[in-house]
Formats: C-alpha cells, sequence, structure tokens
C-alpha cells in the first residue's frame, strides 16, 4: 500500500471515517492534516460505535503510530476528553503511539465566544458554522498572533499571548456582539491546568512522521470535511476554514507533495449537506426524508439532520480534478434500497447554458437546475454481498455510471456500516 490520502468528494459526512479505519489496517502511520473537532469520523466495529473528532481514526488499530499535524486547529478540552474515553474502553492512547504537532495550534475560549457571537448577529444569513471556534482559531494563525501547541511549555508565553489576544477580542465581544469579555487570568490558568496533562503528547510530529517513512511505514492521511467545503475551491462563503483538497496534506502534515503517491475519494451513493449552503440536487420531499431515515443522516459533531438530495456528478468531477483522485469509495450504496427511480446529476442548467462543472462566481450554484438522467433502482437486500459481482444488475449499472461521470474507478463500495461490509474492487 502507497501513501495514500483519503478525503471526502462531496460536503463532508461521506463515511470517511470507516474508509480511513478500513485502510489504516494496512498503514502503519495514520496523520490528521486539517480542521477540528468541527468533524467526526465514525467507525463501527461489531456493534460498538466510535465517533472521533481530533484522534485520528487509526488509533482503533494496535500498534498504529497515530498524529496530528501542524494543519490541525485542537481544542485541549475535547483532545483530552477523547483520550479519557479511549482509554476507558481499553484503547492505548499513550505518547509512544498518539502524539500532536508543537505547531498545532490551540482553540481558545474566545474563539468558541466569537464564533457563536458572530453566527448569532447573521441572523438570517447563517453560515452553518459549529460554534466550535474553529474559524476564529485559523484567523489568529493568519494575523500570526496564535497560541501553539509547543507554547505551553513556556507559561509566560502562554500568558502574555493570552492578555494580547484578549486586548482586542474583548472589545469586539463586549461592544460589537454584547456578549461577557473573558478574563484572561482565567482563560490562562484554565489552560495552564491542563497543560501537564496534553505536554506529553505535544511532540515534534514532522520527526516522527520522516523517521517511520524512511524505514518504508506507509502513511495515511486523514483529512476532514469535504471538498466542496474548501476555503478556497468549496461553495464560497459556505465553507470551512481550512484548505480540504489532497494537496493540503503534504503542508498539514509536513512532507514533500512528491510523498503523496495515491488519492481516495470518499462519495455517498447520494448526496448530503449540513448546514447552510447552495444544494443543487436537495430533495424536500418524501425521497429525501426517506433517505435520511434510512441513511441515519445526522450529523456525527452537531447533531443536526442532513440535507439529503441525489447523487451530483458535477460535484464528484469537480472533486477528481481538484484532487488527482486515483481510487473513489462508494459509501451508503445500501440505502438507496426500495427507490424505485434513482436519478443522477449529469450537468446544470444556468442562464440559459449547459454546464458540466461547477459555476465560480458567488451565489451562482444556487441558481443552477440540475440535469437528471434516470436509472432502476432497486429492492434488494444487498447489505450481505461481499463480492461485486453478488450485486444485482441494475446495482452493478448505478455504480458503473457513477464512475463514468465522475471519471476515476470506484475501488471501493460500501453495503452497510460494518468494517466486513465493503467490497473491494
Amino acid at each position: 500500500m502507497a501513501n495514500t490520502v483519503i478525503i471526502g468528494a462531496q460536503w463532508g459526512d461521506e463515511g470517511k471515517g470507516k474508509i480511513v479505519d478500513m485502510l489504516s489496517a494496512r498503514s502503519q502511520v495514520i496523520v490528521r492534516f486539517q480542521g477540528g473537532n468541527n468533524a467526526g469520523h465514525t467507525i463501527r466495529v461489531g456493534n460498538e460505535e466510535t465517533i472521533l473528532h481530533l484522534v485520528p481514526s487509526g488509533i482503533l488499530h494496535p500498534g498504529a503510530l497515530c498524529l496530528v499535524g501542524n494543519g490541525v486547529v485542537l481544542d485541549p478540552e475535547v483532545f483530552l476528553h477523547e483520550t479519557d474515553e479511549l482509554a476507558a474502553r481499553g484503547v492505548d492512547v499513550s505518547p509512544g503511539r498518539l502524539a500532536v504537532s508543537k505547531k498545532a495550534h490551540l482553540i481558545l475560549p474566545y474563539h468558541k465566544s466569537l464564533d457563536k457571537a458572530r453566527e448569532a448577529k447573521r441572523a438570517g444569513h447563517k453560515i452553518g458554522t459549529t460554534g466550535r471556534g474553529i474559524g476564529p482559531c485559523y484567523e489568529d494563525k493568519a494575523a500570526r498572533v496564535g497560541l501553539r501547541a509547543g507554547d505551553l511549555a513556556d507559561p509566560d508565553l502562554v500568558r502574555a499571548k493570552v492578555r494580547h489576544a484578549l486586548l482586542e477580542k474583548n472589545v469586539l465581544l463586549r461592544e460589537l456582539y454584547k456578549f461577557e469579555p473573558l478574563d484572561p487570568d482565567a482563560v490562562s490558568d484554565a489552560l495552564l491546568a491542563l497543560a501537564p496533562r496534553l505536554l506529553p503528547y505535544v511532540q515534534d510530529t514532522d520527526a516522527r512522521l520522516h523517521a517511520a517513512m524512511d524505514a518504508g511505514a506507509d502513511v495515511l492521511f486523514e483529512g476532514a470535511q469535504g471538498i466542496h467545503l474548501d476555503i478556497d475551491h468549496g461553495t464560497y462563503p459556505f465553507v470551512t476554514s481550512s484548505n480540504t483538497v489532497a494537496g493540503n496534506a503534504a503542508a498539514g502534515s509536513a512532507v514533500a507533495p512528491s510523498a503523496l503517491e495515491r488519492v481516495v475519494g470518499v462519495i455517498k451513493a447520494y448526496t448530503t449537506r449540513v448546514g447552510s449552503g447552495p444544494f443543487p440536487t436537495e430533495l424536500l420531499d418524501d425521497a429525501g426524508s426517506y433517505l435520511r431515515t434510512n441513511g441515519h443522516e445526522f450529523g456525527a459533531t452537531t447533531g443536526r439532520p442532513r440535507r439529503c438530495g441525489w447523487f451530483d456528478a458535477v460535484v464528484a468531477r469537480e472533486s477528481v480534478r481538484l484532487n488527482g483522485i486515483t481510487d473513489l469509495a462508494l459509501t451508503k450504496l445500501d440505502v438507496l434500497q426500495n427507490l424505485p427511480v434513482l436519478r443522477i446529476c449529469v450537468a446544470y442548467e444556468l442562464d440559459g447554458k449547459t454546464l458540466d462543472y461547477l459555476p465560480q462566481e458567488e451565489g451562482a450554484l444556487g441558481r443552477v437546475t440540475p440535469v437528471y438522467e434516470e436509472v432502476p433502482g432497486f429492492e434488494e437486500d444487498i447489505s450481505g454481498c461481499r463480492d461485486f459481482a453478488e450485486l444485482p444488475d441494475t446495482v452493478r449499472a448505478y455504480v458503473e455510471r457513477l464512475e463514468e461521470l465522475a471519471g476515476a474507478r470506484i475501488s471501493f463500495v460500501s453495503v452497510g456500516p460494518g468494517r466486513e461490509q465493503t467490497i473491494e474492487r
């Protein structure tokens, strides 16, 4: 197995956790390279379900080295809570196999306060942020005033940075948003109280990663959210605060782009989206409700109901182009059972023109009309199929049509939530 990047090829929630878990069994190192605890990866082993927000999904495979890269923004409380929960279940989360980059930026209480205050003030123009402080933390990183994990070893530096940050942020909270200002000493004291537990995990992850690669280890680079939430290439401004494209695996993990040998894009057999933003194939009818109910479409992080719609091949093609996807992993194919007709969006109509790509102008995607192709549905239960040839003819034809439209091979087909319910072609 080559060094592999796994990304979501739609708007997130594609089932990356399951695919990462499967490929983690073949990798010696798993690196999370962007985002924060606004993402949730769900893994089901037997009857036990695990939802991970910051810890790389490979943690469930004994012996795998799991690294949180410099491109991640890390909430110390969430990270420690997650490790505590895993440890209570007997999972080894020792600093010997789980580490956080010294260069990863920390999410602090004022980031979360600002996030919530801004979203509240937007009223009818909400972005759909999770309120977890992700965006404001990345803002501080770009403004070069952020607090990094490695800073925890220097209490004086922590206090100075927090004090400096709150000079500006308290004015915004108090005067503009009418939120309670934060006490810099209280924020610093709470953070430094966590430092003795967090610092053993704070390591030179660059060195550990490169040493493993030099020794011949296969590395899995785990992305969060989806490509069409990318800060540059997504449906701006309804996007996340980081680059979710495969190329960012290099910058967010401290490796050269040449180290990225394989890109696996995860797509659902239909399309979902959480939060605000354009969604051309969204279904507001019984079919949409059926997909939501049958697919258990509720956010792993927020619990919010996901918006559901037909498969959008235009979105899939754009993801293949942006990321150089070598393999697609198709998830939740079983959810489509008992739908008599399946529709696939093959193009858009906009201002009298037919487009086979996403329009770039802000707001344009919200004005397109999807052009659909209809194919037969299926009634058979496919959850027990373990070989592609075992799937009914109509199901195989649907998969092959999606493959043709997306422009990349569908190498993995998931027919259920369990580890064993994945067909590898």
